[in-house]
C-alpha cells in the first residue's frame, strides 16, 4: 500500500508508534533508500522524496540526516538581513562619492549654504506677506545680479519679476478651485549670446508654509538653483539652448505661481523640459520620484548625466496612484504646459518638514552637494542636447529605472521590460510545469502537496495580516496610537515579530500535522516551489496591468530561480548544509538586497506622513499592514527554511514573547509618541485659529455670532496626550458640525474636512484684524436661460477661502472661476482657494444657479473665511497664551481668522 493512500488516522497511528519507538531505534543506515531517489531532471522534487518516512529513528534520524539547527538557522537569517540593511544604511549614508572637489566649474556647497542661509533668515515667507513679496524677492535680485556681472560674455541674462493673475481647479484634495491675484515670479533666462529657440526650464519655490522657515520646503532648492546659475553663467563652454530659472512664490498656496508662470509668461512656450526641485523631508538623498509624461529620453538624461543617481520608477507609480496626500508643480507643468519633465525630493526626516524645525542648520552641506552636481550636470547636460528641440518626436513609451545603492542607475523601456518580464515568467513556467505535469509514478503526490502548500502559505500569510490588524485595532481603541511614531522599532518588535511568528506557526503545524511523512528536502523543494509560483504569479499580474515595477517581481523571481539551478546538485547529494546554505543566501543576495533598500524607502516616506494623515485613518493599521506585507515578501523564500529545520519551538517563543512584551509596554504607555530631542524632534502638529463666525439669514439679519479658538489637531491620538497639559482642552469642548452650512461652518484653510472630522472649539473673546474682510452682493440678475447671476466682491487679507453649498431645488451650472465648469470638493460643498500677492484690487467673481424650484430658505449658501497669516494681525493675547501652554514635543500653529455665512 502506498503511503499516499493510508488514511490520516492510519498515518497519525503509525507516525506516532515510529516515535515512541525513536529513541529505543539505532539509525537505520539505509533509510534514504527507502525510497528511490527522483531522476536529477525531476529537480530533486519528485515523488520519491515525498515517500520518504520518518520511521527508524524518527526525529533522531532526521536531526542526524538534512535537519538544521534550528538556532543557527534563525541566527543565520537573521545576521543575513542586518548585515543587508547595514549595507543598505551605509549606501544611504554615502551622500556623495569622494573624489576631485573644487575644481573651476564645479557646483559650491558651501556658496549655496551662504545663500540657504540669507533666505531662512528672512524667516517664514508666505504669500502676500512683505517678507516673501519684498525681503526675498529683493535678495533674490541682488545675488541674480552679482551673479550677472560676473558672466561669461558666451552667455546672456535676462530677469523678469512676474505677478500674474488667474484661476484653474485641481483634482488634489478631493477637487477645488484656485484663484490667484498679483503673486510673484522671479524669472531668469541664461542663453546663448545670439539667443536660443529652445529651453528648459529649473523650477523651485520660495515662499514657506506659515509658522516654518522652510529651509528644505524650499529654500535650499532655491540656493542651489542660485548656485547652478552661477556656474553655468560663468562657464567657458557655450550653451546651445536656453535655461530658464524660475523661482516661485506661491507653491505652497497649491501651486499657484507655477500656474501663473507656464500659463501666462511669454518665455514659457520656449521650453521643452523642466526639472522640478521640491521637498518632503529635510536633506538626504534627493529622489527622483516622477518623470515624464512618457518621453524616456529624460530618463536616459538623468542617467547619463547624473553623478549621485538615486531614481525609483517605485516612488513614481506610488506617488501618483494618490497614496501619498502631497502634490508638486509637476502637475501644474504636465497638464497645463503639456511638458516633460523630471521630480526630485528631498525625503528623509519628514518628522519635521512644514515645522518651525526646518531650519538651515538641519541640512548637510553634502546633502547640498549633491543636488548640486545632479541638478548642474542634468541641465548642462538638457541645454547642450541635440534631443530637446525636437522632443516631442521621443515622447514614447515609459521607462523602467531604478538606482543601485545610488552607484548607477539601471533605466530600459517599459516594452523591453515587458519582454523581460514575460521571458523570466517562462523559464519559471517551464520549471514548474517540468515537476507537474511528470507522471504519477515518477512526482508522486507532488502536485497534490504544491497547491496544498499553497493553500497553507496563502492561510498563513492571511492569518498573520489578520493577527497584526487585531493588535493594531486594539492598541488604537485603547488610544496608544503612534506609540512607534518616536521609536520606529517599536513597531518591528510588535508588528514584524507578530506575522513572523503566526507564518512560522502555520507551516510549523502543517509539517507536524499534514506533512508528517514528508522528508526535510522534499519539502523544502516544494515550498521553494510555492514561493517562486507566487513570484511569478505578481509578476504576471504587474505586467499585464502594464505597471513598470513588475521589474521587482523579475528579479524575485530570475534570481532564486538561478540560485536553484546552482544548488540543485549540492541539496540533492548533502541536503541543507553548509555549502547549499552559503550558495543559496548568495544567490538571494540581489533580492534581498534590493527589497531592503525599498523598505526602507517606503518608511522613511510614509511614517512620517502617519503622524500627519488626519484624525480618521488609524495610523497603526496601516503601518501594521504595511509591515505584514514586508514579511510576507521577506520570508517568502525562508519558508523553506522552516521545513529544513529540525525545530521551530525556540524561534516562535522568541518572537512571541518579544510581541507579548512590546504589546504590554504599549499597552502601559511606555513609548511616547512624540519628541522635542534637538537632534532629532518629533512633533505633534496642532493648527490653532483664533476665529470670529457670523451667520446671517436671508433677510441680512445675524443670526448668531461666536468666538472661540478652533482646534485641529493632524494624527489619530486627536488631543489626548494635550489634555494633561492644558486641561481646558478636552472632550467636553469637542467641536459639532453647522449641518446647514458649508463645509460644517468651520474656516477651513485648505479642504481636508474629510481627513480631519474631530476638532476642538475653546470660546474666547472676539478678534478684530487691521485688515478684516469686507465680502458683498453686487448684483443679482436673472439671464435669459432662466438662471441666476449673483456677482459677489471681496477684499481682505492675502489669503481667503470661498465656500459654496447649493440647497434643495438649486444646481450650480457655471462660474467665473477656473475654466468656467465648477468642481466640488468631497461631500458635495464648492472650495475656492483665493491668494494675493502685496498689493490686489478686490476680488470680483460670479456664479450661475439654475433654481429647479424655488424653497423659502433661499437657493444658495455661500461663506467666506479670511485668514491672517503674517505680521501682527496673526496674533492675539488669547491665541499667544494658549501656543505657550502647549508642550514642547508640539508645533501649533496659530493664526486669527474671521468666518462670514450669508444666504441667497
Amino acid at each position: 500500500m502506498e503511503w499516499a493512500s493510508e488514511s490520516a488516522a492510519v498515518r497519525r497511528h503509525r507516525v506516532g508508534g515510529e516515535r515512541r519507538d525513536g529513541p529505543a531505534a539505532a539509525p537505520q543506515p539505509g533509510r534514504e533508500a527507502l525510497a528511490p531517489e527522483p531522476p536529477a531532471d525531476a529537480g530533486g522534487g519528485g515523488g520519491g522524496a515525498r515517500t520518504r518516512k520518518r520511521s527508524a529513528g524518527g526525529d533522531a534520524s532526521r536531526g542526524a540526516g538534512t535537519g538544521l539547527s534550528e538556532a543557527r538557522a534563525a541566527l543565520g537569517l537573521a545576521l543575513y538581513l542586518l548585515a543587508l540593511r547595514a549595507l543598505v544604511q551605509l549606501s544611504l549614508q554615502q551622500l556623495v562619492l569622494r573624489g576631485a572637489a573644487g575644481r573651476p566649474g564645479d557646483f559650491d556647497a558651501r556658496q549655496a549654504r551662504d545663500y540657504l542661509e540669507h533666505i531662512t533668515s528672512i524667516g517664514p515667507r508666505t504669500t502676500g506677506s512683505p517678507e516673501n513679496e519684498i525681503l526675498t524677492v529683493h535678495y533674490l535680485l541682488e545675488q541674480i545680479k552679482l551673479i550677472e556681472v560676473q558672466s561669461s560674455s558666451l552667455h546672456r541674462i535676462s530677469v523678469d519679476v512676474q505677478r500674474p493673475t488667474g484661476s484653474f481647479s485641481i483634482d488634489f484634495l478631493g477637487g477645488f478651485t484656485s484663484y490667484y491675484d498679483n503673486i510673484t515670479n522671479v524669472v531668469v533666462k541664461l542663453e546663448p549670446r545670439d539667443g536660443a529657440q529652445h529651453a528648459v526650464l529649473a523650477n523651485c519655490h520660495f515662499d514657506s508654509v506659515a509658522n516654518s522657515p522652510g529651509a528644505s520646503d524650499d529654500a535650499v532648492s532655491c540656493s542651489v538653483m542660485l548656485e547652478v546659475l552661477r556656474v553655468l553663467s560663468t562657464s567657458s563652454e557655450a550653451l546651445r539652448h536656453a535655461v530658464i530659472f524660475l523661482f516661485n512664490g506661491a507653491e505652497e498656496n497649491v501651486l499657484q505661481a507655477s500656474h501663473g508662470f507656464i500659463t501666462q509668461h511669454p518665455w514659457a512656450s520656449l521650453i521643452r523640459a523642466f526639472i522640478n526641485l521640491e521637498a518632503a523631508g529635510v536633506g538626504g538623498k534627493e529622489l527622483v520620484f516622477q518623470t515624464g509624461p512618457e518621453n524616456p529620453w529624460l530618463v536616459q538624461a538623468y542617467v547619463s548625466a547624473a553623478k549621485h543617481p538615486f531614481a525609483s520608477v517605485v516612488a513614481q507609480e506610488v506617488f501618483q496612484s494618490g497614496i501619498i496626500p502631497s502634490d508638486t508643480d509637476f502637475r501644474i507643468y504636465r497638464d497645463f504646459g503639456n511638458i516633460p519633465g523630471i521630480d526630485l525630493a528631498f525625503i528623509e526626516n519628514g518628522y519635521i518638514y512644514h515645522t518651525k524645525y526646518d531650519t538651515a542648520d538641519r541640512i548637510l552641506t553634502d546633502s547640498i552637494q549633491r543636488a548640486g552636481d545632479n541638478i548642474l550636470a542634468v541641465l548642462k547636460y538638457l541645454a547642450t542636447s541635440d534631443v530637446l528641440p525636437s522632443s516631442s518626436k521621443y515622447r514614447h513609451g515609459n521607462m523602467v529605472f531604478f538606482d543601485v545603492l545610488g552607484l548607477f542607475v539601471i533605466a530600459y523601456p517599459s516594452r523591453v521590460g515587458s519582454i523581460i518580464n514575460y521571458m523570466v515568467v517562462t523559464a519559471a513556467v517551464s520549471y514548474l510545469g517540468k515537476k507537474w505535469l511528470r507522471p504519477k509514478q515518477k512526482t508522486g503526490n507532488y502536485t497534490k502537496d504544491f497547491f496544498c502548500g499553497l493553500g497553507i502559505t496563502l492561510v498563513s500569510w492571511f492569518t498573520s495580516l489578520v493577527t497584526v490588524l487585531i493588535i493594531a485595532v486594539f492598541v488604537s481603541l485603547i488610544g496608544r496610537s503612534l506609540s512607534w511614531y518616536n521609536h520606529f522599532y517599536v513597531s518591528v518588535c510588535l508588528y514584524g515579530t507578530a506575522a513572523t511568528a503566526k507564518i512560522i506557526l502555520i507551516h510549523t503545524l502543517a509539517k507536524r500535522f499534514y506533512y508528517m511523512n514528508a522528508s526535510d528536502r522534499y519539502l523544502g523543494e516544494v515550498f521553494f516551489d510555492i514561493s517562486l509560483f507566487v513570484h511569478c504569479v505578481s509578476l504576471m499580474a504587474l505586467t499585464s496591468q502594464g505597471l513598470c515595477s513588475a521589474f521587482i517581481s523579475a528579479v524575485w523571481v530570475a534570481f532564486p530561480l538561478l540560485t536553484k539551478f546552482c544548488t540543485r546538485k549540492d541539496f540533492k547529494q548533502h541536503g541543507a548544509q553548509g555549502k547549499f546554505i552559503a550558495l543559496y543566501l548568495s544567490g538571494m543576495f540581489v533580492p534581498y538586497l534590493y527589497a531592503l533598500y525599498l523598505i526602507w524607502a517606503v518608511f522613511e516616506m510614509f511614517t512620517p506622513i502617519l503622524g500627519r494623515s488626519g484624525t480618521e485613518i488609524p495610523p497603526d493599521v496601516v503601518l501594521a499592514s504595511i509591515l505584514a506585507g514586508c514579511t510576507m515578501i521577506l520570508s517568502s523564500y525562508f519558508i523553506n527554511f522552516i521545513y529544513l529545520a529540525r525545530s521551530t519551538k525556540r524561534t516562535m517563543l522568541s518572537l512571541t514573547l518579544v510581541c507579548v512584551v512590546t504589546f504590554l509596554l504599549v499597552c502601559s504607555g511606555a513609548f511616547f509618541p512624540y519628541s522635542s530631542h534637538p537632534a532629532s524632534p518629533k512633533p505633534k502638529r496642532v493648527f490653532l485659529q483664533h476665529m470670529t463666525r457670523t451667520f446671517h439669514d436671508l433677510d441680512g439679519n445675524v443670526v448668531k455670532r461666536d468666538s472661540g479658538i478652533w482646534i485641529n489637531g493632524f494624527d489619530y491620538t486627536g488631543m489626548s496626550h494635550i489634555t494633561p497639559h492644558i486641561p481646558e482642552i478636552n472632550e467636553s469642548i469637542r467641536a459639532h458640525c453647522e449641518e446647514n452650512a458649508p463645509l460644517c461652518g468651520f474656516p477651513w484653510y485648505l479642504p481636508v474636512h474629510f481627513l480631519i472630522r474631530k476638532n476642538w472649539y475653546l470660546p474666547a473673546p472676539e478678534v478684530s484684524p487691521g485688515n478684516p474682510a469686507h465680502f458683498r452682493l453686487v448684483s443679482k440678475e436673472q439671464t435669459p436661460w432662466d438662471s441666476i447671476k449673483l456677482t459677489f466682491e471681496a477684499t481682505g487679507p492675502s489669503h481667503m477661502s470661498f465656500y459654496i453649498r447649493t440647497h434643495e431645488g438649486s444646481t450650480l451650472s457655471q462660474w467665473s472661476l477656473g475654466n468656467g465648469t465648477p468642481v466640488t470638493s468631497k461631500g458635495g460643498d464648492y472650495f475656492v482657494f483665493y491668494s494675493h500677492g502685496l498689493q490686489a484690487s478686490a476680488w470680483r467673481f460670479w456664479i450661475e444657479v439654475q433654481v429647479l424650484e424655488e424653497r423659502p430658505e433661499g437657493m444658495v449658501t455661500v461663506a467666506i473665511a479670511a485668514h491672517h497669516l503674517s505680521g501682527e494681525e496673526k496674533r492675539s493675547s488669547q491665541l499667544d497664551a494658549l501656543k505657550d501652554k502647549f508642550p514642547d514635543w508640539t508645533f501649533p500653529s496659530a493664526w486669527v481668522c474671521t468666518y462670514s455665512l450669508f444666504v441667497f
